[in-house]
């Protein structure tokens, strides 16, 4: 029975999704790029991170990461407002600046690709009967020697509509699963068998835990880049609704997750959150497995077009796309080797956080000028330091656990 509101909320969403009214809509358009990039992965490997390290205060811990990533969001769409207005001086240190945070950018996006692919992997090879690790970074090897392969023949294009129709995927499977989690939560509240999980972080172990878990909210800023195809206004007000849709379906999520999952019913990895769906129904499994392989390749192939794009960019064509490509492939793979998908989130996270400390600091210099040592500057130069102690301190989560 279960099984089969799960299967028919799933297909409503999909319906809504491809709804012509809905999906022509320029605002939601807009919308949707940012929207998939922050649920994107974060959905797949939070709910087990915060249920298993955070426990009971999972659900606080997610709404932290949320404020967050509202906070550097503000930063970024206050940036887009003052250069629509005013634009900048060729030469001034904002241009300079910008030039620094692209750059960190391209470098984060290779880290991001690495973490997309390696998820890919691992929720690649969690059905089958096989050694999980060793077969889960075959597969993603692989994966990167795909894209490179496209992005050096076709190009990209060939694979936009992938990217579309993964988006309306990841949101049909996510509403079946919120259905899902529902009616699991009621009975265990009925039943009285709701837990709570005893923390295994607390403190600055728990704080610097979550500074490496940043990129699970990462990909608001994608807004910004969409300058070509639309207006400030509408990046502005396309990234506030991702962000608010984001954090509902977030707070919704690890609200359910933390109270009905025991410590000892988590085996927990990558794709823990297979297990967990399982056990609240075994459609789950599939569903999840399928939106996470279509979610994980599109954000790859995404980010691997962003990050050539930009070498080629910031470099004036001295480097190609094609070479920024290989770059990014030959990194991702000794990654992908060297190191387990954990390790990845959190070097992603202080990469796209150093992003977001520049833009913060940008966001500082606009408000200064507006106002000299009001607010906004101060609130945005506080929030430019928190973007750099996150690039400092943010752990993984097995290397932060205690």
């Amino acid at each position: 029975m279960l099984s089969a509101l799960i299967l028919l909320t799933t297909a409503a969403c999909a319906g809504l999704m491809a709804w012509p009214k809905l999906a022509n809509n320029r605002l939601w358009r807009a919308t949707l790029t940012p929207l998939a990039s922050i649920i994107g992965s974060g959905f797949l490997v939070l709910g087990p991170i915060l249920d298993d390290r955070f426990g009971a205060y999972g659900l606080l811990a997610m709404a932290a990461l949320c404020a967050m990533a509202a906070m550097f969001g503000s930063a970024i769409r206050f940036n887009i407002a003052a250069y629509d207005q005013d634009g900048w001086i060729a030469g001034s240190p904002v241009e300079r600046l910008e030039s620094i945070s692209s750059w960190v950018l391209a470098f984060a996006y290779i880290i991001s690709v690495a973490y997309y692919l390696n998820l890919f992997g691992a929720f690649g090879v969690s059905l089958a009967d096989v050694d999980q690790d060793f077969s889960a970074k075959l597969l993603t090897t692989a994966m990167f020697a795909f894209i490179l392969v496209i992005g050096w023949t076709r190009g990209f294009s060939a694979l936009e509509r992938l990217e579309q129709i993964s988006v309306g995927l990841k949101l049909a499977v996510i509403g079946g699963l919120l259905v899902g989690l529902a009616s699991y939560f009621g009975a265990k509240a009925s039943a009285g068998a709701l837990v709570l999980n005893t923390p295994q972080v607390t403190g600055w172990n728990a704080v610097a835990m979550l500074f490496g878990l940043i990129v699970t909210v990462q990909g608001f800023e994608t807004s910004r880049y969409l300058g070509e195809t639309y207006s400030a206004k509408t990046r502005i007000a396309s990234m506030r609704l991702a962000q608010i849709i984001s954090t509902a379906i977030y707070l919704v999520y690890i609200g359910l997750v933390t109270f009905v999952f025991a410590r000892e019913d988590l085996h927990f990895s990558e794709t823990a959150v297979v297990d967990m769906m399982g056990m609240v129904a075994p459609i789950l499994t599939v569903l999840l497995v399928v939106a996470a392989l279509s979610a994980q390749f599109s954000a790859a192939v995404a980010d691997t077009s962003g990050s050539g794009g930009l070498f080629e960019e910031l470099t004036h064509g001295r480097v190609s796309s094609r070479v920024g490509y290989l770059l990014l492939i030959v990194v991702g793979i000794a990654l992908t080797w060297t190191a387990d998908v954990f390790e990845i989130i959190a070097y992603a996270s202080r990469a796209f956080a150093a992003y977001y400390a520049i833009q913060a600091g940008i966001a500082a210099h606009f408000a200064h000028r507006n106002k000299p040592f009001g607010p906004l500057c101060i609130s945005y130069a506080a929030l430019m330091v928190l973007g750099l102690a996150i690039t400092l301190y943010g752990t993984p989560v097995e290397g932060g656990a205690e």
